[in-house]
């Protein structure tokens, strides 16, 4: 896995929702809310949860995954609704969303530490 990247992807949402927000384009909630549509999605259900399963930050890291997930899909609603400041508002600072993509690139970070020294 590159955790790297994983970290990147998710950075992404923002200026993806940003560009539906500016293109007023509608989203795909049901793949955006599900946590296995990703790269990392995959991983942790799969090879990551084999070889890394056991360990505390794996589960943290699945936990954060999936929570992220389901904020980011609660801004693709809003924004499929037409409501484009609350889904401004939804992925600004101190957000559900922006804490959500804190505490899943934090938890990335951790398993990735982890998982080098095992």
């Amino acid at each position: 896995m590159d955790f790297k990247k994983a970290i990147e992807n998710h950075c992404d949402w923002k200026i993806q929702f940003r560009a539906a927000i500016n293109r007023k384009e509608k989203m795909d909630v049901a793949t955006i809310a599900r946590d296995n549509c990703c790269e990392l999605g995959r991983w942790l259900e799969s090879e990551g949860h084999i070889i890394y399963g056991y360990l505390e930050s794996f589960k943290q890291c699945s936990t954060a995954h999936t929570h992220f997930h389901h904020e980011a899909a609660k801004v693709a609603e809003q924004i499929n609704a037409q409501h484009f400041e609350e889904a401004e508002v939804m992925i600004g600072i101190h957000s559900e969303f922006d804490k959500a993509s804190r505490a899943v690139n934090i938890a990335i970070i951790k398993l990735r530490a982890e998982a080098l020294v095992k």
